[in-house]
């Protein structure tokens, strides 16, 4: 059985309840309309959660919203993506963001 380092156990839950509520946009995070779990990892729940995550981008949410998203952070071709390009797209935004404000 694997162990988690001091502290880890409790960063890990602190930030699945975090993206339960929250949703990352850019490099901050802001209320979800809905709450509840935001990608595949989320959703498996448990010490051995399965599935990708989405850093924090809430791949639950309707297209329409991922596409809001999306002009927010000024994503070009956002209109010909696919919710799972939006995703994508989404993560890739705000991991640059979140690196230049750093």
């Amino acid at each position: 059985m694997r162990e988690y380092g001091e502290g880890e156990r409790a960063h890990r839950v602190a930030y699945a309840a975090l993206k339960h509520s929250y949703e990352k946009v850019g490099d901050h995070w802001e209320p979800k309309a809905r709450k509840g779990p935001s990608d595949q990892r989320a959703r498996s729940g448990g010490p051995n959660a399965r599935g990708a995550t989405a850093e924090g981008v809430d791949a639950s949410a309707p297209k329409k919203h991922l596409v809001e998203v999306a002009r927010r952070l000024e994503i070009p071709g956002r209109s010909t993506m696919s919710k799972g390009q939006l995703v994508t797209a989404i993560k890739k935004a705000n991991r640059r963001i979140s690196a230049r404000n750093r």
